[in-house]
């Protein structure tokens, strides 16, 4: 049984401290609730997105791509949170795989997007979550995720 999620304030900078992710590819703002097993985050998706420019000039979308690079990533700090790495240089960790991937709804400028993952397993080498994006209350993806745990 997994204990209750608690409120945190992980931001941008501490998360630059556990992932090597760096602009214009760090998609996670925040994350707002941790456990040993679950974690929610956010990015706030804006117009000045790099990835606006070409998805779709005059219907702007985000990726379906990038929005599983953020639930990612979100995973990839509770991984790492989750392990208790110690060191200045956190472990590094890598996809694996994607299943069961789907895209429910876009995400548009100007929206919240809430990360949810949950470790399904995790040891220092190898882990796999469940994850899912939302907008408010409707979902725009989900997947699970494997990933590779690799120290430095």
């Amino acid at each position: 049984m997994s204990e209750e999620l608690k409120d945190v304030n992980i931001d941008v900078n501490e998360i630059q401290k556990i992932l090597p992710h760096r602009y214009p590819f760090l998609l996670v703002d925040r994350i707002e609730k941790l456990s040993s097993t679950k974690a929610v985050g956010y990015k706030n998706v804006t117009i000045n997105e790099w990835f606006f420019q070409g998805h779709f000039p005059d219907y702007p979308i985000m990726p379906g791509v990038l929005m599983i690079e953020g639930l990612a990533q979100c995973a990839g700090v509770l991984a790492l949170k989750s392990i208790g790495y110690s060191s200045d240089k956190p472990p590094l960790i890598f996809f694996a795989a994607i299943d069961n991937v789907k895209f429910r709804n876009p995400v548009f400028p100007g929206d919240k997007l809430v990360y949810e993952v949950e470790i399904i397993k995790i040891s220092n080498k190898f882990g796999k979550f469940k994850g899912v994006a939302k907008v408010g209350d409707k979902v725009c993806a989900e997947a699970e995720m494997m990933a590779m745990i690799q120290e430095r």
